[in-house]
């Protein structure tokens, strides 16, 4: 009997275990978050306080150029040289850089590798990134699961 009752338990276990966890075509779990037009909401009220004029892509990116630069524009393996500051939607910084700092654009998160190639070196950019195309539901360091964000971003050189 006992054998019988803590077979279930472990078969309940693995039952719950399993419904639970989303597994990607690789076969790896995964997590799922908000679509990215969930978030915009959030993204166009942060906009209107802060008077940006944003309109977004069909990846539900929002986004204004404040510069449009006249240098090269980056693609996917450009490596891109920016300054940037990077905010929570409560207007709270958390990342900033005061000198420049050089980044491969496809090692970044979707919402930089969509938003930076619509503007050219020389150019400035502020991006409202929906959580899905940002960190996700895995967060990041400070940056919590599901978070969506706001980067304002001069793109100095690309190569």
């Amino acid at each position: 009997m006992k054998k019988i009752i803590l077979s279930f338990i472990g078969i309940s276990f693995l039952f719950y275990f399993f419904s639970c966890v989303k597994s990607s075509s690789s076969g790896f779990s995964s997590c799922t978050g908000p679509d990215a037009i969930d978030d915009s909401t959030a993204l166009l009220s942060y906009a209107q306080q802060n008077g940006i004029t944003a309109v977004h892509d069909t990846s539900w990116l929002y986004y204004q150029i404040i510069t449009q630069g006249a240098g090269t524009v980056p693609i996917g393996t450009s490596k891109i040289t920016v300054r940037y500051v990077a905010k929570f939607l409560n207007g709270n910084p958390f990342d900033s850089t005061t000198s420049p700092v050089t980044f491969e654009l496809d090692s970044l998160i979707k919402g930089w590798q969509y938003g930076i190639p619509k503007i050219q070196a020389g150019g400035h950019i502020k991006l409202l990134v929906p959580s899905a195309l940002a960190f996700g539901c895995g967060g990041s360091g400070v940056v919590p699961s599901n978070t969506p964000l706001f980067f304002d971003i001069n793109l100095l050189s690309v190569q």
